[in-house]
């Protein structure tokens, strides 16, 4: 079976088996951001943006793609290097053993593109798809906040 969409800003035409997932033709294909955990969508680490909307690449078979957009951390970093959400992780330490940070990463974004300055509650329920058994959250909700904030404002809360 052969599906066009768009991956990562380009046309991308996937020649797959009936079944095979998504995360299953992203780790084929040699997009490594997205992490295999647990094949059942609960652990979120294998979050990708489909038409701007953070899924679970386990969950997705490649056949239902036609038309669609997809977007690995691959892109992003591809695009404009290291992204400010990406620097605000580094600056805030919310980058621990790094498994899970691509796919809070993308649910960030996602959220982003809707709420360009979300709140600390919108952020919180953005990162709660991905389990993270490293961070306790704190750092990462740190870091989406501190990348809110634009030049010239002050962070309260320090």
């Amino acid at each position: 079976m052969k599906v066009h969409f768009i991956l990562n800003g380009k046309r991308h035409s996937a020649k797959t088996p009936p079944g095979e997932t998504l995360l299953e033709h992203l780790r084929k294909s040699g997009f490594y951001s997205v992490k295999h955990g647990c094949d059942e969508g609960s652990c979120g680490a294998c979050t990708v943006l489909i038409d701007g909307r953070a899924q679970n690449a386990c969950l997705i078979l490649v056949q239902t793609l036609a038309g669609k957009t997809v977007e690995t951390l691959e892109h992003f970093n591809l695009k404009q290097g290291v992204t400010p959400l990406q620097e605000a992780f580094l600056k805030t330490g919310a980058i621990q053993c790094g498994y899970c940070t691509p796919a809070m990463l993308l649910a960030l974004e996602a959220v982003k593109r809707t709420h360009p300055k979300p709140d600390i509650e919108t952020i919180r329920e953005a990162l709660s798809g991905v389990l993270c058994r490293c961070t306790g959250y704190v750092k990462p909700v740190a870091a989406a906040m501190h990348e809110n904030v634009t030049e010239g404002e002050e962070q309260t809360g320090d």
